[in-house]
């Protein structure tokens, strides 16, 4: 799976010109799922919780000091999860992107929904757009801050690189 994360002021997300989700200060998620997370259900899973976990505890919000020392659980801030299978884009070849190494929508699906339940049981408000639809979405971006996060780069040991970060 990978996730962009952007600290936000605030973001909304609308279909058809309707609002279906939104946030105050905290993050937008935007979440790809790959065809490796979906080959094996249950370490997909444990993906997403793991991620969920990662983006939850990460310490990218200021302190008192303006340090970069709180947590999203720290800061009682909320979460926007977007659907976003374009992060498996491969642009190697030729000018229009593949998107073969993107998950089926389906098991995808299942497994955005399960990081965002697990960003809730964690204690974080998350809200949601509409899986594979049209979506306009909206922010203020806070910095801005941006972090991209990888879960087969974040179960590798550190100091080695692996994909998408320079493989």
């Amino acid at each position: 799976m990978r996730a962009v994360l952007q600290r936000v002021t605030c973001a909304s997300v609308e279909v058809n010109g309707r609002v279906v989700g939104k946030t105050d200060a905290g993050l937008l998620v935007f979440l790809g799922v790959g065809r490796d997370d979906v080959d094996d259900a249950t370490r997909g899973s444990a993906e997403a919780v793991l991620l969920a976990e990662k983006v939850a505890n990460l310490r990218i919000f200021p302190d008192a000091d303006g340090k970069s020392n709180l947590s999203l659980l720290d800061t009682g801030g909320a979460a926007l999860v977007i659907s976003q299978f374009t992060l498996y884009a491969d642009c190697r070849r030729g000018r229009r992107p593949s998107f073969t190494d993107a998950a089926d929508p389906s098991p995808a699906e299942t497994l955005v929904e399960e990081f965002r339940v697990a960003l809730e049981r964690l204690g974080v408000r998350a809200a949601a757009g509409v899986f594979g639809a049209h979506m306009t979405v909206s922010l203020v971006n806070d910095g801005p801050y941006t972090i991209l996060l990888d879960t087969g780069a974040l179960a590798g040991p550190r100091g080695r690189r692996s994909a998408p970060y320079g493989g």
